[in-house]
């Protein structure tokens, strides 16, 4: 029997079941979505975690004429009564606006536009309905065209242009019409970055209000997106709409992998080895009362395993986006609390933290606390355990999240020693000069500015790589001096190697974390390392007379540097 594809990327329900992909049955979503609908239900999850798969999923089941064949042996198929009253029963309208993303309100009003006309161009059959009169039909011309004489997109239309679509179905039809909304925060996101936000929140609320409120041809809709906008923003005298967060417990299993559901798909592609792997990476996230993992992740990792199953497991959900949200963060992250804070996160720590799910845009980045909030609705925090009313405790979900985090710290730290060139190049001097003490007294200052890790989530080796990051960014401002970073010499590969400008002077650091806090026994073992593996043969070989080996022992925020004699 033929094995079934990974769906790497595929948000198409119907391509999925049709073309033999791998399918984990989330088609409980629709029979809770009809026992406890609302008229209008906006659902928010971070991005990845199967949004556009599962709207593409109910257009499927509700639009007369999809292929019904693609739910046969899933869970939806159990409930007889509901899918012969429901299924393939009501007109659809489905729209995605993550397209929308111009860079000004001109372009942004296009994108828009083009996705309502390539939505509207699938009911062509709407022009020779007998049921609609010639004026309906002079209206659906203007939907697939939706310019003026000049060209341009008129916002009128725009803001009427799903109302209009759904007055037409519903005529045609003689049925109320489900719509579907997907990715509907989208444009706001890239309005608010490109600075056209408030004509941007005016055209959605009109568009909004137009199709969900007061629209006699509307049956229900379903909206989702990352983040939940403030009701007064774009929702405003939106009484009908039930909001369903990453807090909430409905739909709680819908959107992510359940832990079996990993373990039987790893089971299925003979992967059950890397099961403890993809724990760590990827599962941790807790949605409602139910605890996943990213699909996103699970997939494309599973995906690269099947090629290579030494595949070391990848940053794939956050290479999807530019981690805006943690580097803003730690930006803001300028008293010793915050700081604390975030070093307790990285050590598995929970930070208990009240958290605001209706801000706006302008709202988000206004202070610490309410970026608080943005990194929980958007994945890079997770909640353990009940919330106390609107107070969560926080944690970071799984490694790849706190990779993201220790990365932006370390960017950020490289950038902000580069402003100080002065006090670097005084460490330096020390450096090359065998002031060990001194370069001791340096790094201690650094440590404090910076965001450490501490010692109770991560292995020695990840704690050191740190700490070697802190170093290579510090020796970066030498541009004359060439560093060279785990380079084979002697009998194994040290640390880092120096030469200095001069051409003469070399130096040899070896690295090491006190697990126990003993740093000068910690830098004798660097030493003790560096004689053993002969590290300073590839200086040597260069024709460097003069070799200074170090010897740097980290703990926490302190640290020593010793120099071999």
């Amino acid at each position: 029997m033929e094995m079934k594809k990974l769906p790497v990327g595929i948000e198409s329900f119907e391509k999925i079941r049709r073309e033999n992909f791998y399918y984990i049955d989330k088609t409980g979503l629709i029979k809770e979505l009809l026992w406890n609908w609302s008229e209008v239900t906006l659902i928010t999850r971070p991005r990845r975690f199967g949004k556009s798969l599962n709207m593409n999923m109910l257009k499927c089941f509700f639009e007369p004429g999809s292929d019904k064949g693609c739910f046969e042996g899933l869970a939806i198929r159990q409930e007889k009564e509901l899918c012969e009253k429901y299924m393939g029963k009501f007109p659809v309208i489905s729209v995605s606006l993550k397209g929308a993303n111009g860079e000004d309100y001109e372009t942004a009003c296009r994108m828009l536009s083009e996705e309502i006309k390539r939505e509207a161009g699938r009911f062509q059959f709407l022009q020779e309905s007998e049921r609609l009169t010639l004026h309906d039909k002079e209206r659906y011309q203007e939907l697939l065209k939706q310019e003026n004489c000049a060209g341009e997109v008129p916002e009128i239309l725009l803001m009427n242009s799903l109302q209009i679509l759904s007055g037409l179905l519903y005529k045609h039809f003689e049925q109320k019409v489900i719509v579907l909304i997907d990715e509907y925060d989208v444009p706001l996101a890239k309005a608010f970055a490109r600075g056209y936000y408030d004509r941007m929140v005016l055209l959605l609320r009109n568009m909004f209000e137009q199709v969900l409120k007061s629209n006699e041809s509307l049956y229900f809709a379903v909206l989702s997106g990352c983040l939940r906008i403030a009701k007064e923003s774009i929702f405003t005298g939106l009484n009908n709409l039930s909001v369903l967060t990453i807090a909430d417990v409905e739909f709680d299993e819908y959107f992510g992998f359940k832990d079996k559901e990993v373990t039987e798909l790893l089971g299925y592609y003979g992967l059950s080895a890397h099961y403890d792997i993809l724990k760590e990476w990827y599962d941790g996230y807790h949605f409602g009362n139910v605890d996943v993992y990213c699909p996103w992740d699970v997939v494309c990792h599973c995906n690269k395993l099947r090629a290579d199953e030494t595949a070391a497991p990848g940053n794939y959900w956050s290479n999807t986006s530019s981690n805006d949200a943690v580097r803003r963060f730690i930006e803001e992250a300028d008293n010793g609390t915050t700081k604390r804070e975030i070093e307790n996160l990285i050590a598995g720590e929970s930070i208990e933290k009240e958290i605001h799910f209706d801000l706006t845009y302008p709202e988000m980045y206004k202070t610490i606390d309410h970026i608080w909030s943005l990194l929980f609705t958007t994945g890079y925090l997770t909640q353990r355990g009940k919330p106390k009313g609107d107070v969560f405790d926080l944690v970071i979900p799984n490694r790849e999240i706190r990779k993201i985090f220790t990365r932006q710290i370390m960017e950020l730290f490289r950038e902000n020693v580069k402003k100080d060139g002065e006090t670097l190049n005084r460490f330096c001097d020390c450096l090359q000069n065998g002031e060990a003490e001194n370069v001791e007294k340096y790094l201690e200052a650094y440590l404090k500015k910076t965001i450490s890790i501490r010692d109770t989530f991560v292995k020695k080796q990840l704690k050191e790589n740190f700490y070697h990051g802190i170093l290579i960014g510090l020796l970066g401002v030498k541009d004359s001096w060439g560093v060279a970073s785990n380079k084979e010499t002697g009998e194994g590969y040290s640390d880092i190697l120096v030469e200095a400008g001069d051409g003469e002077t070399g130096i040899v650091l070896e690295i090491k974390y006190a697990d126990d806090g003993n740093l000068e026994t910690a830098c004798k073992q660097a030493l003790h390392q560096i004689e053993k593996k002969n590290y300073e043969e590839k200086l040597r070989e260069d024709g460097i007379e003069t070799v200074l080996k170090y010897g740097v022992a980290f703990y926490k925020k302190r640290c020593k540097a010793m120099l071999a004699q």
